[in-house]
């Protein structure tokens, strides 16, 4: 790894623009964006629906990254920093593979600069507090039954998901139920990547949502002075965090939302700053593109006036095979038809793309047992097929060098001058007519199902003011429908939503759909095990 102040000052920053932590990693001050206007193109990396077998939308943005290094380009990187969750859980690291990696991987995948602890910390002060105030001060007004503020923590913990608070006598507590999410879930997480200065954090902040009266009044953060002190526990956190790739390219890792329970994206500083300090910023949403890149154009996008030149979708071989139903022991043998079965996965995705008035460009991440002629079946269904462009990643293996042909095609069939995208839907129309109009456009869904706790929901987010809030659905990224066992492409499905949380603060509303949780378990085999520390070196965490 070089100096982290020379990979700085490849983004023309100096030392009075970052707080080194190490050697290695930095923090940017917010003042440098002052001194630096926007002046680059945006590509967003997304993908098909996601398999056991992989897609590796990181993977894949890094080698990007690196092969317009090596075409002579002006280049950052904007991503999500990793949850400790999927860490020690099912997927391991997240911070690429092979040759195309950020680096150092370990810090990042482990306590980094601390961010996710931050945000741990401030939720659950809030949490905190509104305990205390009914300690001291009875309910006070405050309907337990109504109480919508869990507390979080950065690990899959299944058995935390419903728990009771309080318990022990008089001076415990006052019992009463509750839960936890996982951090990436919580709305301060998203409120810090849709801040854009520590007055916007502060402002988020004090319109928490955390309860409600018996008379059906709101209860808000600011109402239990806690934002100042929220604040100072994160003012650190809301700075993005410098790195580089193994190639020296530039890398901003800041804010680890999910794309399924969450809006999964990076923070919009640091999408700010990668176009302010380089002509080319690749970032990525999370899962497939009905979830995070959904995402990414109405709640990201729409909020903070962001455009993207281009939208590369990620396919493998594998994955493909899976969506034509072959069992993960099998996708390594070699199976055209299998692959040709999955098409309608990767067409649905270049339709939802379209529907943005992006131009989508096809991107193969190769596996080392993928053929010549499965690759050839996709090339040619989607140059002869689909009339998209297509290239081969093969940045795993050899870095930025293997990701050239990708990059020539992005280049080429980025907008010269971007144009608006479109969106979805406008935030003032009505809570059912975004939720289905992203539900029918995105999923596919047939029908929208509203359970009986949803429309108690919509009558009274609509007595709130909140109606004119964007919806960050929250659904199973197994499946474009709500049940995860189903891939491909589903036809005449339903969706249900059983109810919708308001996120005042972060600025938008959570359909939660199906049995979709926020805060996951561990698998029976954690990659928690597959994990040691021997003689000073971390093993395991890829």
């Amino acid at each position: 790894m070089r100096p982290i102040r020379e990979i700085a000052q490849k983004l023309a920053l100096n030392d009075n623009d970052i707080i080194p932590y190490g050697t290695d990693k930095a923090k940017i001050r917010l003042e440098t964006l002052d001194k630096h206007p926007p002046r680059g193109k945006l590509i967003l990396v997304s993908a098909i629906t996601p398999t056991p077998a992989g897609e590796g939308k990181t993977t894949t943005s890094i080698g990007l990254a690196q092969a317009f290094g090596h075409l002579g380009e002006s280049v950052c990187l904007a991503l999500r920093e990793p949850s400790l969750g999927p860490c020690f859980g099912m997927k391991g690291g997240a911070t690429g593979g092979g040759l195309s990696q950020v680096l150092p991987l370990e810090d990042i995948n482990l306590h980094f600069t601390g961010d996710f602890h931050a945000i741990t910390s401030a939720h659950n002060l809030l949490a905190a507090m509104l305990d205390n105030k009914i300690y001291h001060e009875g309910l006070s007004g405050i309907d337990p039954r109504r109480i919508c503020w869990q507390r979080v923590m950065d690990m899959n913990d299944r058995a935390l998901r419903n728990v009771v608070v309080g318990l022990g006598g008089v001076l415990q507590g006052v019992p009463r139920e509750t839960g936890f999410d996982i951090t990436a879930a919580s709305e301060i997480m998203a409120i810090l990547c849709l801040s854009e200065n520590h007055e916007d954090l502060q402002r988020r902040l004090d319109n928490i949502l955390v309860a409600f009266t018996f008379d059906g009044e709101p209860v808000t953060a600011k109402a239990l002075k806690t934002s100042g002190a929220m604040l100072a526990l994160l003012k650190d956190a809301l700075l993005p965090n410098l790195v580089q790739t193994t190639e020296g390219v530039p890398a901003l890792i800041h804010g680890g939302p999910f794309a399924n329970i969450a809006h999964g994206c990076s923070s919009v500083l640091a999408t700010k700053m990668g176009l302010a300090f380089s002509d080319w910023t690749i970032t990525e949403a999370g899962f497939g593109f009905d979830l995070g890149a959904e995402k990414f154009f109405d709640i990201k996008c729409q909020g903070a006036g962001l455009d993207t030149a281009a939208v590369v979708l990620v396919a493998t071989c594998r994955a493909l095979k899976m969506h034509g139903g072959v069992a993960k022991a099998d996708f390594k043998k070699v199976d055209v038809p299998a692959v040709e079965r999955g098409f309608p996965n990767l067409e649905k995705h270049i339709e939802n793309i379209k529907k943005f008035c992006e131009p989508p460009i096809v991107c193969l991440n190769r596996f080392e047992n993928d053929s010549e002629e499965e690759i050839e079946a996709i090339r040619s269904h989607c140059e002869n097929t689909l009339k998209v462009p297509f290239a081969v990643n093969n940045g795993f293996a050899e870095g930025g060098k293997g990701a050239v042909d990708l990059a020539r095609a992005v280049m080429d069939h980025a907008e010269k001058r971007s144009k608006p995208f479109c969106p979805l839907y406008d935030w003032n129309e009505p809570v059912k007519t975004k939720i289905e109009k992203v539900a029918r456009g995105m999923y596919g869904a047939e029908s929208i199902h509203y359970a009986k706790k949803a429309n108690r929901d919509l009558k009274s987010i609509a007595s709130l003011g909140y109606e004119g809030l964007p919806v960050c659905i929250a659904k199973t990224p197994t499946s474009l429908t709500d049940d995860p066992k189903l891939r491909g492409r589903p036809q005449n499905f339903s969706i249900t939503v059983r109810e919708i949380l308001i996120a005042a603060g972060a600025g938008f509303l959570i359909p939660l759909t199906g049995d979709i949780l926020r805060m996951p378990g561990l698998p029976k085999t954690p990659n928690a095990q597959n994990i040691d520390f021997k003689e000073g070196e971390i093993y395991g965490m890829r």
